[in-house]
C-alpha cells in the first residue's frame, strides 16, 4: 500500500494559482500529480477561509470571524 501524501500549504496555494492563471485545473492536476477534485477542493477552501486556510492537519478551518469568536472565549 502507498504512504498517503501531504502537502504544505504554501505548495496547495502555488497549485491553486497556477491552475488559475494558466485558466486549466485539470492539466496543472495532471502536471503536479494530483487527482483533479483535490485541486478543485483546495480553490474552494483557499475562497471561503482565506488566511485560515490549510491551518495543518486534523485542525478546523475557521472563517476570520469564527477564529475570532473562539479566541475571545478562552
Amino acid at each position: 500500500m502507498e504512504k498517503r501524501r501531504t502537502f504544505n500549504s504554501a505548495f496547495k496555494e502555488k497549485a491553486v494559482a497556477l491552475g488559475e492563471a494558466r485558466g486549466n485545473v485539470s492539466a496543472i492536476a495532471i502536471e503536479l500529480g494530483l487527482e483533479v477534485n483535490m485541486l478543485y477542493r483546495w480553490r474552494k477552501e483557499l475562497s471561503k477561509y482565506e488566511h485560515n486556510i490549510f491551518p495543518g492537519r486534523g485542525k478546523p478551518k475557521m472563517t476570520d470571524k469564527e477564529r475570532v469568536t473562539v479566541n475571545f472565549t478562552i
